[in-house]
């Protein structure tokens, strides 16, 4: 049975070399990194990433403006709504009473299979354009939470690769002690000069 000793790269031992002792420094301050540093940095991100869309949606928001309006057009082929709707809808001419300007017609997103002469609610533009609606407090969560998660894992990499540097040249080093040392061993066990 094989029995693993505990802290033996800190412990004074001839075996042991310096770069044993940056590996192990090096490992104790990877893990810290991880457990610590990278989720920290997530959250920052994520946080920046939710005030920056909380205020474009607020900004979304306050440009549109959504009105009641009649259908006075035919509909054509339904397309996939953007900002993630879920429902098809399809571009059609609509009518409404403006206060300031009458009556004004323009073209609008409408749930695919909308008939001529129903009321939908449509969302318009300072220019009285149709446009998508704004953005939801779930979309806001799913910027937010993708921002973090990309981050973290981003953090992680630079960490891990960090770390297998410092590893391949802890490893070199070793390769070169280890022939030094066999340089000057190697005459007294085999009888060569060197």
């Amino acid at each position: 049975m094989r029995t693993q000793v505990r802290g033996w790269r800190r412990r004074p031992s001839p075996l042991r070399r310096r770069s044993d002792v940056v590996e192990a420094w090096t490992l104790r301050a990877v893990a810290l990194l991880l457990v610590v540093v990278a989720p920290l940095v997530g959250v920052v991100a994520a946080w920046w990433a939710h005030d920056g869309a909380t205020a474009t949606v607020q900004e979304r928001r306050d440009d549109r403006r959504q009105v009641r309006a009649e259908v006075v057009g035919r509909t054509s082929k339904a397309v996939p709504m953007a900002y993630g709707g879920r429902q098809p809808s399809a571009n059609v001419t609509v009518r409404w009473t403006d206060p300031a300007h009458g009556t004004r017609t323009a073209t609008a997103h409408v749930p695919a299979g909308t008939r001529a002469g129903e009321t939908v609610d449509v969302w318009l533009d300072a220019q009285g354009r149709g446009v998508a609606p704004p953005p939801d407090g779930t979309a806001v969560w799913q910027h937010t939470i993708t921002i973090g998660v990309c981050v973290t894992a981003g953090v992680v990499g630079v960490i891990l690769l960090g770390h297998t540097l410092v590893r391949h040249s802890a490893m070199s080093r070793r390769l070169a002690e280890w022939e030094q040392e066999w340089a000057r061993t190697e005459p007294e066990w085999t009888g060569r000069r060197a």
